[in-house]
């Protein structure tokens, strides 16, 4: 027995026990839709001898399974996703084992001004978006035109592409004729204007091996500046003589006696004039 699981986990899954289960806006329906963009009876599912066949019920929007419209008896089978407008539901038979799916990153886009001001219409696959009810994503908006661009997701990277419109797609205020979308854009189609909701991945930067990588050097202690003197250049010019010059040269300050050891050379000299005086006088 199949299931019906919304992709936006609103509802609880409903299991398709009754031969006939019906959708749409009407309080009749078995599954009760309240988007504009849904008829008051849009489609319904029979099951005949354990086969479920979706059928439309003449809405103007259309009912779509994997991305394309469908008409009447349509075979339903495990893992089929159905669009009703922008509602997407998946069918799931919980009697097959399968293996657990890695999680796919989900897209979508939310109307944040202009018509169906609100509403979130999750992408799979292409979408085109215009004023025909040929377009996934229906707007009456008079600037649009019939077929006015596309959405298409592809190995989870979503791109718009303008389908030659009279009054041109624009992402973040800039005018494009196709564009790789990221989770916050806005895109503005004549006065509606849609923020992309997904995931954002981070690219790996690529590591050039070959690339000369500049390290730090050891700091080195700052050493005085160098004054020319006639022996720096000579000790430049040839370095043995400088070193010859070094060891013998005296220096000079140490060849110089400070004043305050003559102050007191002199003293000590009157101190011993002065008593040899006294002895010489005692005698």
């Amino acid at each position: 027995m199949l299931r019906i699981h919304f992709a936006d986990n609103r509802h609880a899954p409903i299991w398709l026990a009754d031969e006939r289960f019906t959708i749409g806006q009407d309080s009749r329906n078995s599954l009760v839709l309240t988007e504009a963009d849904v008829s008051p009876f849009h489609a319904e599912i029979r099951q005949d001898h354990g086969q479920y066949y979706l059928s439309d019920c003449g809405s103007p929007g259309g009912t779509y399974v994997n991305g394309e419209r469908v008409g009447a008896r349509f075979q339903l089978r495990s893992d089929d996703r159905v669009r009703i407008g922008g509602m997407e539901l998946l069918l799931v038979d919980p009697a097959k084992v399968r293996p657990k799916a890695a999680a796919v990153a989900r897209w979508f886009l939310q109307v944040i001004k202009g018509e169906h001001e609100g509403q979130k219409y999750h992408v799979t696959g292409s979408m085109t978006f215009g004023r025909s009810v040929k377009c996934e994503l229906v707007f009456s908006d008079l600037e649009l035109s019939r077929r006015h661009c596309e959405f298409f997701l592809k190995d989870d990277v979503l791109e718009v592409k303008d389908l030659a419109s009279a009054n041109g797609v624009f992402v973040n205020q800039q005018k494009v004729s196709t564009a790789v979308l990221q989770p916050g854009d806005q895109v503005r189609m004549g006065s509606v204007t849609l923020l992309v909701i997904g995931p954002r991945v981070a690219a790996p930067q690529a590591v050039d091996e070959d690339a000369t990588v500049f390290m730090r050097a050891v700091d080195l202690p700052a050493s005085k500046p160098l004054v020319s003197t006639p022996a720096n250049k000579a000790s430049m010019a040839n370095p043995l003589r400088a070193a010859a010059t070094q060891s013998h040269a005296t220096p000079v300050a140490e060849a110089r006696p400070s004043p305050n050891r003559l102050l007191l050379g002199v003293l000590a000299l009157v101190v011993a004039v002065a008593g040899a005086v006294a002895a010489k006088t005692m005698l």
